[in-house]
């Protein structure tokens, strides 16, 4: 637990972590977008067309919620689309040698833990930046899956495996129980656990968190650690649906995560961050890609509406913390 003479950091960040205004505000973009595009398309505001907006932000969101965790701390994990590639590559190769899938899946998360504590490491002990680190970790993650797989797609995921990713539970898709599985376990433990209290404290204030006895070093390993097994997660998730694993897998999930982190009302500053408007905002892009999709509308301005809603989430997000 922290001592009392870091009550203060930890109680005003711990505070972002409940449905707030913030989150409210999220809520209310999300609620317009809908509406808007539900006007704009009769597909839109569909069963159907709703899951399907679930189901491709759920790897948006694994991959963003992990984001989360480390930019709270007051970091950045740029590699985890590569870290993603690598995992993924590697996991299929087991499944198609016939290593059971359970074995194989839990491997996949290994190799996702292994480039956390890779990363984690550098940053923690040998006192590197967290950009510069996960910017290394981007091509170096990159580079091995590549290597590996001589640029070659890995086909052949058995269908076992396959059919669980693409079942359904009382008719919603599993990528989306998977997602909703995750987020609460996430809440539980930042809400609940010492390591919540420790991730804000270190993003909050670092030299006070290590006054009042907070494992800071232990803590970024282990943000940087759950970040890459999520991002592993996510890969899971992905070659289950298209049957294939491929070295160039997870190409800018690093920056749709950061966005969605963003949106949600994560401070790049540390310190501040929410479960659950990191969900929403994976879906706010989720839905508006899709919305956009519908209306024909190029790729090119999909883009463009993106960075605009990233830069005025920052803007509300330097506006909040200057009050």
């Amino acid at each position: 637990m922290i001592t009392q003479g870091n009550t203060q950091p930890a109680t005003s960040v711990t505070s972002h972590f409940k449905f707030n205004v913030r989150d409210a505000g999220t809520l209310i973009g999300l609620l317009i977008i809908i509406i808007t595009f539900s006007f704009l398309s009769p597909v839109f505001f569909t069963l159907p067309n709703l899951l399907n907006i679930l189901q491709q932000s759920s790897i948006n969101a694994i991959i963003a919620l992990g984001m989360t965790l480390v930019i709270i701390s007051g970091g950045i994990d740029l590699s985890v689309g590569p870290a993603a590639a690598l995992s993924a590559v590697l996991g299929a190769t087991l499944m198609v040698a016939g290593v059971p899938v359970p074995l194989a899946v839990l491997a996949t998360l290994g190799i996702g833990a292994l480039c956390g504590v890779f990363s984690g490491t550098l940053v923690a002990y040998a006192g590197l930046q967290p950009f510069i680190v996960t910017l290394g970790g981007l091509s170096l993650f990159r580079a091995i899956a590549l290597i590996f797989t001589d640029g070659n797609p890995i086909f052949g995921i058995p269908m076992e495996f396959r059919s669980v990713i693409n079942g359904l539970v009382f008719g919603i898709p599993m990528p989306i129980i998977i997602v909703v599985v995750i987020a609460l376990i996430l809440w539980v433990i930042m809400n609940k656990t010492p390591l919540g209290e420790y991730i804000l404290a270190v993003g909050g204030n670092e030299e006070a968190a290590r006054v009042a006895g907070v494992p800071v070093k232990r803590t970024k390993v282990t943000v940087y650690i759950l970040s890459g097994v999520l991002a592993a997660l996510a890969a899971l998730i992905l070659i289950g649906r298209l049957g294939a694993a491929e070295p160039t897998l997870g190409n800018l999930w690093e920056l749709d995560a950061i966005a969605a982190a963003a949106i949600g009302g994560a401070s790049l500053m540390g310190g501040k961050g929410s479960v659950l408007g990191t969900i929403i905002g994976a879906i706010i892009l989720g839905a508006l890609r899709n919305g956009l999709t519908l209306l024909n509308i190029q790729a090119f301005y999909q883009l463009l509406a993106t960075g605009l809603i990233i830069i005025i989430a920052m803007l509300i997000d330097r506006a909040t913390r200057g009050k």
